[in-house]
Parts: structure tokens; C-alpha cells; sequence
């Protein structure tokens, strides 16, 4: 989980806008459901408004800094946008992320993978890797097609507390940290034998569920085994960065 949490991070820091507003369709729509489905879903609604609340209310000031690396701070705005969708990850999963128990432990996921995610940045600028104009632009143009108009995506930039113009440095600093990986951060490649073995366990764990030939499933089996290396990867060029800079944390 711990694993997993830290290098969605990338992804996370590219900022799936959420979509803001409904249509007059699905309220037409709502309006005529059954009175007891209707009630229901309006006290889904205040639940889901109540968590909102309480998530919100565990963001700490935009200009306090949690941590530095080197002489770079990582500041509140950074931590709050990447907590939030940590937040939102374990909410997805069913489990409450403002629990005493669970609050904690996603703070200090929340600031390890930023100190993380930095110490790569900081080595990509430190080679030379950028990203063009260009390719930002592109970058920009994907996120910006998932709106029908431009209303919507300006309203979701707002409901995540970002200008397109801070958008755009974060799509940068995302491209310049993916080309790193990419290229100094190589996964080792997947054998047969490999795959086999992982198809193996999953049968066994099948629990007389009959499981898909492992031709079928051999491209998904792949990839999952090649992320799966590259994060192992990641994470021991994580460690070796840090074992050499200056990393404060505090918060």
C-alpha cells in the first residue's frame, strides 16, 4: 500500500481536475427517482459532504513549510493539493482518511513521497533534463479535452486551487521527473519464467475460480512485473539521493 501510494504521486501531481457541476439531465433524472431511493442518496450526500469537511480541515497554511531538501521548501500548497488526492485514494477504498489512526499515517506518506519526488527533480535539472515548451503545451492540450468547454475546465482549475499558469509548472516539473526515470532509472527485463511463476500464484490464489489462459493474460502480467521492477528501482535511486542531500522535515 505504502509502495503504491508514493509513486502514484506522479500522477497525482499532474492533477486529475475534477469535473465541477452536474447537467440538468441527471437532475431531471434525480427528481425522478423513488422518494426512499431519493432520501437515500441525500444522506450519502451529507456524509459526503460532512468527510469533505473534515478532510478540508487537515490542510495546514499554504506558506508553511513541511520540509526542505537541500535548499529547496516544499511549501502548504504542495502538501495540501498532494494530500487531498491521498486522501481521495483511500476514500476510494473504503476507508475514512481522517481517522485518528489513518490521518497520521497519510501526513507522513503525504511528505515522504514529496521530499521524494523533489530529490528526483532536483537530480533530472541537475543532468539536464527539461521539458519543452512544446511538449507541455500537449501535455496541457490532454487535460484540457477531457472538457467539453473551457467554463468547465476554468472551474475545476478553481476547485483545485490552481491557475493555469501554476498548472503548467507542475506538468514541467512532472515531464522532467518522468524523463529522468525513464532514462537513468532503467527496470530490468521481465523473463518468461518470471511471468509464469506470477500467473502461477495468482491460479493458486484463484480459490477453485477458474483463471484466464495465460496467453490472454500474459501483456497485463508483463507490465505489472515491469512497474513493479521500476519501483523497486526508484526506490533504491531515492536512497541513494538522499543518503547525500540535506533533508528537513517540519512538520
Amino acid at each position: 500500500m505504502k509502495n503504491f501510494m508514493k509513486f502514484a504521486l506522479v500522477a497525482l501531481l499532474t492533477v486529475v481536475l475534477a469535473a465541477c457541476g452536474g447537467n440538468e439531465e441527471g437532475s431531471k433524472e434525480k427528481a425522478d427517482k423513488p422518494k426512499d431511493e431519493k432520501t437515500s442518496q441525500d444522506e450519502n450526500k451529507a456524509k459526503m459532504e460532512e468527510l469533505k469537511k473534515k478532510m478540508e480541515k487537515q490542510q495546514i497554511d499554504k506558506d508553511k513549510v513541511v520540509a526542505k531538501v537541500n535548499d529547496t521548501e516544499i511549501k502548504g500548497d504542495e502538501y495540501n493539493r498532494a494530500l487531498s488526492q491521498f486522501q481521495i485514494q483511500y476514500q476510494q477504498m473504503g476507508q475514512d482518511p481522517t481517522s485518528d489512526k489513518l490521518s497520521k499515517q497519510i501526513e507522513e506518506q503525504v511528505v515522504q513521497s514529496l521530499v521524494d519526488y523533489e530529490l528526483i527533480l532536483q537530480a533530472a535539472e541537475g543532468k539536464g533534463y527539461t521539458a519543452s515548451d512544446e511538449e507541455v503545451e500537449k501535455k496541457l492540450k490532454s487535460i484540457k479535452d477531457q472538457y467539453k468547454e473551457d467554463k468547465k475546465f476554468e472551474e475545476a482549475l478553481k476547485q483545485n486551487k490552481l491557475t493555469e499558469k501554476e498548472l503548467k509548472a507542475q506538468l514541467t516539473r512532472n515531464l522532467t521527473y518522468e524523463k529522468f526515470v525513464e532514462k537513468e532509472v532503467p527496470a530490468a527485463e521481465v523473463s518468461e519464467k518470471e511471468m509464469k511463476d506470477y500467473y502461477n500464484k495468482f491460479k493458486e490464489k484463484a480459490k477453485g475460480q477458474q483463471a484466464p489462459p495465460y496467453e490472454d493474460v500474459k501483456a497485463q502480467i508483463k507490465t505489472q512485473l515491469e512497474n513493479q521492477q521500476k519501483q523497486e528501482q526508484v526506490t533504491k535511486k531515492i536512497k541513494q539521493l538522499k543518503d547525500k542531500a540535506d533533508v528537513k522535515v517540519m512538520i
